[in-house]
C-alpha cells in the first residue's frame, strides 16, 4: 500500500467526489459510495493492498 500521497489533483478529485452527492439521498449516497468502492477496488486488484487499505481505514485517529 503507498504511504505518501499519490494524487495528481487531490482537490478535484474531491470536488468530483462531492459533486456526484449531489442531490442525492442518504441511501442513494451510500449505494453510490459502495460502488464506487468496488470499482476502484477492482482497479487495484490485488488483495494483499486491499487488505492493508481496509486496516488502514479501520485506525481511528485519536480526537484533537
Amino acid at each position: 500500500m503507498k504511504q505518501t500521497p499519490h494524487f495528481q489533483d487531490a482537490d478535484a478529485f474531491y470536488e468530483q467526489l462531492l459533486d456526484a452527492h449531489q442531490g442525492l439521498s442518504r441511501e442513494a449516497s451510500e449505494a453510490f459510495n459502495a460502488r464506487l468502492i468496488l470499482i476502484l477496488a477492482n482497479q487495484v486488484g490485488d488483495a494483499r493492498v486491499l487488505s492493508e487499505c481496509i486496516a488502514a481505514a479501520t485506525v481511528v485517529q485519536p480526537q484533537r
